[in-house]
């Protein structure tokens, strides 16, 4: 199975060419300059010339806050850009895989959301992810959404890579903790999607396996208690810790608001494609060890200082 991946940086797109492997899957990475998601012009040659037998769509502008200032470049990439990629898979006769956001919900439901529950995003990213989804649907109909949260893994920029980096320069650090959600390893997401695609694949007249899903960690927690289970680990494995002071949200404005609750209920995902990420606990910890072995690594080359 050879797998387009658009996207070439972002955590997902690099978890699954880490992944793809172990699958007996090939994952072809591809993004800027030869595929802009901003410049739709260029999207079908790149995916034609690149060729596979499914499109995974990775890529994303996903600064939620710098999304709140420049609006029309989010809902060009996020929104425009999946509308374009959705309307070559269907022209390719692949099927579609297209990664979105539990910010596509305003958070105030009393329970874990199910994808029948009424969106209602509360910022700009939200809004041009959930335009994506839309274009989506519209444009192919051999397609899986996949909604996740809270993505987190040994690549780019994320809470556990912040919260490791914030307890080497401090003794305690100010953390949200009135708002919940289902933090999700990165690699897990790649081992679904891959599963996902052979679904999709193998059995090309279920529509059952079609359609919108969430896929996120099993288990649930607040900022608070996600960073408090990183610096136990870290401690644990020799890395660097700190004290968790749980405050609110309010404590701390953003220019985009976030949902106070974004905790996703995966069930149908687990019923239409057998597909169940772990409990976060349990990928957090090897992806905490290898972020430590990593800083380690740097430092006795000298790249750490």
């Amino acid at each position: 199975m050879r797998i387009i991946v658009i996207g070439k940086e972002g955590q997902v797109a690099r978890s699954l060419a880490e992944r793809a492997r172990a699958h007996g899957a090939q994952a072809v990475l591809v993004g800027r300059p030869k595929l802009d998601l901003a410049d739709p012009s260029g999207i079908e040659d790149a995916l034609i010339e690149t060729g596979g037998d499914v499109i995974v769509n990775a890529a994303a502008y996903t600064a939620v806050d710098q999304a709140e200032s420049v609006p029309e470049l989010a809902e060009a990439i996020n929104g425009i850009g999946a509308g374009v990629v959705a309307g070559t898979a269907a022209a390719m006769n692949v099927p579609l895989i297209h990664i979105s956001t539990d910010y596509v919900f305003d958070g105030t439901a009393d329970h874990p959301y199910r994808e029948d529950d009424p969106v209602a995003p509360l910022g700009v990213y939200g809004a041009s992810k959930l335009l994506g989804e839309e274009a989506v649907a519209a444009e192919a109909e051999n397609y899986a959404i996949l909604r996740t949260a809270w993505v987190y893994s040994p690549f780019g920029k994320n809470f556990v890579k912040t919260m490791l980096r914030l307890a080497g320069d401090r003794d305690e650090v100010g953390v949200v903790a009135d708002q919940h959600g289902s933090p999700t390893s990165a690699l897990d997401i790649a081992d679904g999607i891959i599963a996902v695609s052979r679904n999709l694949l193998e059995r090309p007249d279920d529509k059952n396996l079609r359609g919108l899903f969430h896929m996120a960690g099993t288990g649930f927690a607040s900022w608070a208690e996600f960073a408090t289970e990183i610096f136990t680990l870290s401690a644990h494995l020799g890395g660097p810790s700190a004290k968790v002071r749980p405050i609110a949200a309010a404590d701390y404005p953003t220019p985009a608001k976030r949902p106070a609750n974004s905790r996703l209920d995966c069930t149908r995902l687990k019923e239409t494609h057998g597909v169940v990420l772990p409990h976060w606990r349990s990928s957090l910890e090897p992806c905490v060890k290898r972020l430590i072995e990593e800083t380690r690594k740097e430092f006795l080359r000298g790249d750490v200082r």
